[in-house]
């Protein structure tokens, strides 16, 4: 998908020089034309929130408010062209909270290249940061504005009009986009996007990346134009007190400070937009694990209050870390050829780099069979690393099945017997299996019987096909962290992270005194994660009535030691806890509603993501179509006696669209039997073809198998209506044929042909 829409693009921008522009058009066409070294598929993908023209027909591209003679074009692009629409004026709003940033995006674009008495779709792409999750698009025009909203599954299935797959969607998993109908040329179109994303963390020092890198050619040619750009950062960390900013990205003033909270801006008039993304970070002034308690009232479905306990590992790196003993799990079926493989080997050949000579590590590789890197533990000398990371270099996929039991059983088995030193499983795969519940109900009782060091488990899934949810069901009972990576690219980066994060553990088997009595405080997470050095903790959930006024926190150092500290309690002032909570909530949510197959979960998850406008598997988004209506100011009792005597007024009933399905699903158990790789997958038959292919089943069903391939039978869907008929037609009545011809044979068997 990224490719066509790349190629889209590239399209477009060789379309756009028939857009006359003046004197300005030279300019215009010298910045259609990237460097030769930057025409990558990746350079074409929006770097910032971008507005585009869907262009089928090549006719209609012309300047709106100056047309001019255009040489005639011959056909029609499929798939359509993608025109960038030229930016007017853009503010950027972030709002930093504990870990996560909610972020505001509010522009205008312009359909500069179209008739102004033709029309076209309008295509909206919403990059997005680190662990990125749209929360809305708002589009306002001078008659109709759109919204998206988000239902239940039950409501959704009573909605009519659904959107196409490709009006709606993810183009890769931090690309968000989506199609507005039908926009007149020369109509300024004003946009207002929403998404939350995750702060980096590492040794003290929160980190936000805004991806807001806009193109030259979104720029408008005509330099009279007025382009304002506007930048507004809000940090509201009650967590920590001696708060210092380290670094921006654009000439941001300081307009506020008070008690943890700070704010900047930055508005200029520009002469072209930004061309780089909006960074900033700061630091969080403790050598010392700290931690604290926030509350927050809600008045919502649940009727509860919400709390969240926080634990930083402080900026301390010479803190020591645990002893460990790490086993590998490494998922090596064939749909793992290739880049995820190649990716997974990288990532462990760094991984057992970072161990220490006295800790032990292993290998276990599996596909339908496991195979082990040694029979036991190894220590983790220069050449056992060396050895291991030329055997895991020499492994390819293997054909068959994937199970997953084996494996983790065998890792288990290693693991039993450790004393001195803190156990770890990294699972990888990029499949499903049908046992996933057993293996958690399983490795839950086998956790539990372990005692106090039982082995932490950290997952990571690759691609859509795997279940999501039970691999993060998995890390939960095994105290570890999940993370994913859905696009190839990522992979190994992403899986570095996991594994620095999981190495670099500081604190284990983490309680909270009053939790364990306490009926009506309920955690969300059945077991609280390790602090690692590279993230901080946050343990979340709801309670009734008042919260115990004294909290301790205990757990195990890396030098084996106590650890004990009193929690601070404060009201979150200022701070939406279940907006900076909800995708994690929704998360964890869903692997429990999955796990136990409870229906209570799914509404809770249901309503939490409808309040908080957040994707989840349990509710559908929708785009709300308002049309606006000009009535005059008699209607409201009024007359105006000077300007215009009318209002635009919203019509009373919207129309809605069901778009596609953006959540993940619970993984795919027969792409993972058919070995399909992750970034693939088998395209639906098109309607003709499948019509083709009935018609066609008995008595030609021999002939087809022997002479027709499926590339010709798709070669049917780039047929036009009257063609398709024609070849429906001609189909049937051969079957027909086929059929009469069957007849007589059984009804007359001896009779001559």
């Amino acid at each position: 998908m990224a490719e066509d829409f790349a190629k889209a693009v590239e399209d477009g921008l060789k379309l756009a020089k028939r857009v006359y522009l003046g004197k300005d058009s030279r300019t215009v066409a010298r910045r259609m034309a990237p460097p030769l070294m930057e025409r990558s598929t990746n350079w074409y993908l929006p770097s910032a929130p971008m507005v585009y023209a869907v262009i089928s027909d090549p006719r209609m591209v012309d300047n709106p408010d100056m047309p001019s003679y255009q040489p005639y074009v011959h056909g029609m692009y499929d798939p359509p062209a993608l025109i960038p629409l030229q930016m007017m004026g853009v503010n950027l709003n972030v709002d930093c909270y504990v870990d996560t940033a909610i972020i505001g995006v509010s522009g205008t674009w312009r359909i500069h290249c179209v008739m102004g008495s033709r029309s076209c779709d309008c295509l909206i792409a919403v990059p997005m940061g680190n662990q990125g999750s749209i929360l809305g698009v708002e589009v306002d025009l001078p008659t109709k504005s759109y919204v998206t909203q988000l239902i239940g599954e039950q409501e959704s299935k009573g909605i009519g009009k659904i959107a196409r797959p490709e009006d709606g969607g993810f183009l890769k998993p931090h690309i968000f986009t989506l199609t507005i109908p039908q926009i007149d040329g020369g109509t300024n179109i004003s946009i207002k996007l929403r998404w939350s994303q995750k702060l980096s963390y590492n040794a003290g020092r929160f980190s936000l990346t805004v991806p807001f890198c806009f193109p030259e050619y979104v720029t408008p040619a005509i330099k009279k134009i007025s382009k304002k750009e506007k930048i507004e950062l809000n940090v509201n960390s009650s967590v920590a007190n001696g708060i210092l900013c380290k670094a921006a990205s654009h000439p941001l003033k300081e307009i506020r400070r008070h008690e943890g909270k700070f704010s900047f801006l930055y508005e200029a008039e520009i002469f072209k937009w930004s061309n780089t993304d909006f960074r900033f970070s700061y630091s969080v002034s403790s050598g010392n694990i700290f931690g604290g308690i926030l509350l927050q009232s809600l008045y919502d479905y649940d009727q509860r209050d919400m709390f969240c306990i926080y634990l930083f590992p402080g900026s301390e790196k010479n803190r020591k870390v645990f002893k460990k003993e790490v086993v590998f799990v490494v998922d090596i079926s064939e749909s793992m050829q290739g880049r995820p493989l190649e990716s997974t080997k990288s990532a462990i050949s760094a991984a057992l780099s970072k161990l220490s000579p006295e800790d032990s590590f292993n290998i276990i590789a599996f596909s339908n069979e496991a195979f082990q890197f040694s029979t036991s533990m190894e220590l983790a000398s220069k050449d056992a690393i060396e050895r291991a990371s030329a055997w895991i270099s020499t492994k390819y996929t293997v054909g068959g099945s994937t199970n997953l039991f084996i494996p983790l059983e065998k890792a288990a088995d290693m693991l039993s017997n450790t004393r001195d030193s803190i156990p770890m499983i990294f699972l990888v795969t990029d499949g499903s299996v049908k046992d996933e519940r057993n293996i958690c109900h399983w490795m839950q009782k086998r956790l539990t019987n372990q005692g106090v060091l039982s082995p932490s488990i950290h997952t990571f899934g690759i691609g859509s096909f795997c279940n999501h949810y039970f691999l993060r069901m998995l890390a939960m009972i095994g105290r570890g962290e999940y993370d994913a990576a859905f696009d190839l690219d990522s992979i190994e980066v992403q899986m570095n992270k996991l594994f620095s994060k999981g190495l670099s553990t500081v604190l284990t088997n983490i309680t909270i005194d009053a939790f364990d009595d306490r009926e009506e405080i309920e955690v969300y997470s059945s077991r609280i994660p390790d602090l690692s050095l590279e993230s901080p903790l946050t343990i979340y959930g709801r309670y009734q009535g008042s919260f115990p006024d004294n909290l301790k926190v205990t757990g195990i150092l890396g030098d084996l030691s106590s650890f004990t500290m009193d929690l601070k309690i404060q009201r979150a002032k200022d701070i939406p806890l279940d907006s900076v909570l909800a995708r994690r909530q929704i998360d964890l949510l869903t692997a429990q509603a999955w796990f136990s197959e409870n229906k209570r979960f799914e509404e809770e998850v249901a309503k939490l993501s409808i309040q908080t406008c957040n994707i989840s598997e349990y509710t559908r988004m929708t785009l709300l179509e308002k049309n606006k209506m000009l009535k005059t100011l008699k209607h409201f009792g009024a007359w105006k006696k000077k300007g215009d005597p009318h209002i635009v007024v919203e019509s009373e009933l919207p129309e809605m669209i069901l778009l596609q399905r953006l959540s993940v699903g619970f993984g795919d158990l027969i792409a993972t039997a058919e070995n399909i790789r992750p970034g693939s997958q088998e395209p639906e038959l098109p309607e003709v073809a499948k019509i083709f292919i009935k018609t066609t089943s008995n008595y030609f069903g021999g002939i087809c198998n022997r002479c027709c391939c499926m590339g010709c039978i798709r070669c049917c869907s780039k047929m036009n209506n009257q063609c398709a008929t024609t070849l429906t037609q001609l189909c049937t009545a051969l079957a027909c044929i086929g059929c009469l011809h069957c007849c007589s044979q059984s009804c007359c068997p001896n009779q001559d042909d």
